[in-house]
């Protein structure tokens, strides 16, 4: 009949809206988002420049995007997290001490510090005698509200004492 069911479903404790739709010979369920989590797409992008793409960058990102097109093998990612739990299930049933595992260690290990340090004393050598360049007119740091409608009105409602922390803005 191409519809789909609303209806509610409690999970973790919280009550979701989920739609109901059929799917070969099963139902497929989709949890919805409640309006107060959904944003106004002007709150992110209204203050971003309409940017020229020339078509010598569109062909480039086009062909890279073809170049790297292939078929979505789920077989090919692993639930690391499943795993772990599994091993250590297992080691605590055989009656192992468990403790925390050393972290795995990378052999290729750049210092970013350093490697930053060794760009900008090159880019000092090359650029001398050069005008520094200027931020474009839109170019600003982009800051994002984070709680939603519903988290506004419960500070509004009940001030928080101060921890002597800094806030992130």
């Amino acid at each position: 009949m191409d519809m789909v069911a609303i209806g509610r479903v409690v999970l973790t404790n919280r009550e979701h809206i989920i739609a109901l739709e059929p799917l070969d010979r099963g139902l497929i369920g989709t949890l919805l988002r409640y309006p107060y989590e959904v944003r106004d797409q002007k709150e992110y992008f209204d203050e971003i420049q309409d940017v020229k793409v020339t078509k010598h960058m569109l062909d480039l990102a086009k062909h890279i995007v073809t170049q790297k097109a292939a078929t979505f093998e789920p077989a090919k990612f692993e639930d690391h997290y499943e795993e772990a739990l599994t091993e250590l299930i297992n080691a605590k049933r055989n009656g192992k001490t468990v403790g925390q595992k050393p972290r795995p260690r990378g052999e290729n290990v750049v210092d970013l510090m350093d490697t930053l340090k060794k760009s900008l004393a090159t880019e000092a050598t090359t650029t001398k005698g050069k005008k520094p360049r200027k931020a474009s007119s839109g170019q600003k740091e982009m800051l994002l509200p984070i709680e939603g409608k519903r988290g506004a009105e419960k500070k509004a409602a009940k001030p928080v004492p101060a921890s002597g922390r800094r806030e992130a803005g």
